[in-house]
This record gives structure tokens, sequence and C-alpha cells, in this order.
């Protein structure tokens, strides 16, 4: 992959993700990760979340999804504030999780409303977060 993925997965993964975020991650790497964060940034955002064939919203739904299903709970929290950002609304995101309680589970579910309930309120607290 080339440096213009690594560009637009910077692009992308601070419009998703805030630069809050990533400034952070980009803080935390180390020799050991430093691999891996080009991965996920080259990859995942400079490839996968840049393609035409789905809209961030519909990306935002597939990821909620995938993370309850897979109980990965902080993951879960860093995109439940991505999902607001990529406009999904506190009622479609309490859809998404509801619909997650029938495939995935009710505990799945239940530990994944307590966290949205906590980033969500978090958000409301506040002033300026794109809510």
């Amino acid at each position: 992959m080339t440096s213009e993925n690594q560009d637009r997965g910077v692009q992308i993964r601070r419009e998703v993700l805030g630069d809050e975020h990533v400034n952070r991650s980009i803080e935390r790497t180390t020799e050991l990760t430093a691999d891996f964060q080009d991965f996920i940034t080259r990859y995942a955002w400079g490839e996968i979340w840049a393609r035409p064939g789905l809209d961030r919203r519909t990306r935002s739904c597939i990821t909620l999804t995938a993370l309850v299903a897979q109980g990965r709970l902080d993951e879960l929290g860093l995109h439940v504030r991505a999902a607001i950002r990529n406009g999904l609304t506190e009622g479609e995101i309490g859809e998404i999780l509801l619909q997650c309680a029938v495939y995935c589970g009710v505990p799945a579910a239940n530990s994944a409303f307590a966290v949205a309930q906590r980033v969500l309120s978090d958000l409301d607290e506040r002033p300026g977060e794109n809510r």
C-alpha cells in the first residue's frame, strides 16, 4: 500500500474517531506497536473505510454490531462516539443494540447498552461535541 493510503487513512481516522483519539494513539506508539498502527491506518482506514460502496453511517452500524458480537467493549465505546460523528442518532444506536440482542445475545447487548449509555452521557456533558 502506498503513502497515499497512509495519508487518506489518517484523514479518515481523524474524521471518524476524532483528533483526540488519533493523537493519543500516535503518542502511545512504540517500536513494538508502530507496524500495527501503520497497518490499521493504511488498511482499515485508508482502504476499507475509504471504499465508496458503503457510506460511513452504514460502516458504523456494521462496526457496532461486530464489536457487540465479539464483546469488544473498549472498542465499542470508541465506535459509539464515531457513530455519532458519522451521523447516527442515539435512537438509531439503540436500535442497533436491540437488534444485536437477538443475534448476538442478551448479555452482549446488555453490556453494549451500558457502554453506549456511558459514552452518550459523557458526550452530553461535553459542550461542542458533535451530537
